[in-house]
């Protein structure tokens, strides 16, 4: 009974809303959601300064990527300017005509290095 008088007291003196606001336990997590969002775009921006992906969003820049999936096959990724192309690499074997650039060579540990002529 104490409790209701205390806030028929707080309502007549026009402090309605902070009766409320005190005894609601869910205030505390509107605060906890944008602690979260704050967060998490600092995470973000954090990301992409250390991995340099902010190149992504440039206009001028030019970059590679190499994307090896989960059936171990590779894409190339390639960005000039506004324009984006992905490339499969596959492991059909291709016949024409053509010119020699130079030589690949693969190391032991695994690693492809061309050597042009």
């Amino acid at each position: 009974m104490k409790y209701f008088k205390r806030r028929s007291s707080i309502r007549n003196k026009g402090f309605e809303a902070q009766a409320f606001s005190d005894n609601d336990p869910m205030t505390g997590v509107a605060n906890l959601f944008d602690i979260g969002l704050v967060f998490i775009v600092g995470l973000i921006v954090t990301l992409f300064t250390a991995y340099h992906l902010q190149d992504l969003f440039s206009e001028k820049s030019e970059i590679t990527i190499l994307k090896k999936s989960e059936n171990a096959e590779l894409e190339i990724i390639t960005k000039k300017g506004k324009k984006i192309k992905a490339i499969k690499v596959t492991k059909k074997k291709v016949q024409g005509r053509g010119e020699r650039l130079g030589i690949a060579y693969r190391l032991e540990d695994g690693t492809m290095v061309y050597v042009p002529e």
